[in-house]
């Protein structure tokens, strides 16, 4: 009798769990979501001295790791299925070759360059109205908003705190629905 009591209240509660665990992805799978990805790793904080932002030599980039995650977040995209109707992303070349390898083909759009450093801090305002804006303006017919962007944008706009490749989804104000680790 204690064996059955024992394995029911381990059933009920492996389904409770279930239960409770939802998709991570089933948002992204209705469409017309804005998904902000933190690029992919790219060791270090900030950007070198002499950083030019044209000019990707003087920049923080991907490493090895970072590219594979790259990859590793579109397989993500097309083995859920989820739908796509633009990815934009920073100017920064580690977002624009998050981008790259996860997604092949995407636009810049400068509002969701970095603010983390004091030179860039002062356009974060700025940036974030451009931002807001555009995604008011946005209807993604079924398909989601994909913006590739900095810790420093996704933390001022949805005040979630994402590691790198990790992927935010949200409504068009910025409401958090779920996040989705990929390291």
């Amino acid at each position: 009798m204690k064996k059955k009591f024992l394995l029911l209240i381990f059933f009920l509660l492996l389904n409770f769990q279930n239960l409770l665990a939802k998709d991570l992805w089933t948002e992204a799978k209705e469409g017309d979501k804005i998904i902000l990805i933190r690029h992919a790793l790219a060791p270090g904080g900030g950007d070198p001295p002499g950083f030019k932002i044209d000019d990707c030599k003087t920049q923080r980039n991907l490493n090895k790791v970072g590219i594979e995650q790259s990859k590793a977040i579109g397989k993500l995209f097309s083995n859920n299925k989820i739908p796509i109707d633009k990815v934009l992303s920073s100017q920064w070349c580690r977002c624009k070759d998050t981008a790259k390898y996860a997604f092949k083909n995407y636009f810049e759009f400068p509002a969701l360059n970095s603010t983390f450093q004091s030179a860039f801090a002062k356009k974060e305002s700025k940036q974030l109205k451009q931002l807001k804006r555009f995604v008011n303006n946005w209807d993604g017919d079924g398909g989601n908003l994909v913006l590739i962007t900095h810790y420093s944008i996704i933390t001022a706009i949805t005040n979630a705190v994402p590691s790198s490749g990790e992927i935010v989804i949200t409504d068009k104000e910025f409401n958090v629905l779920s996040t989705i680790p990929t390291d």
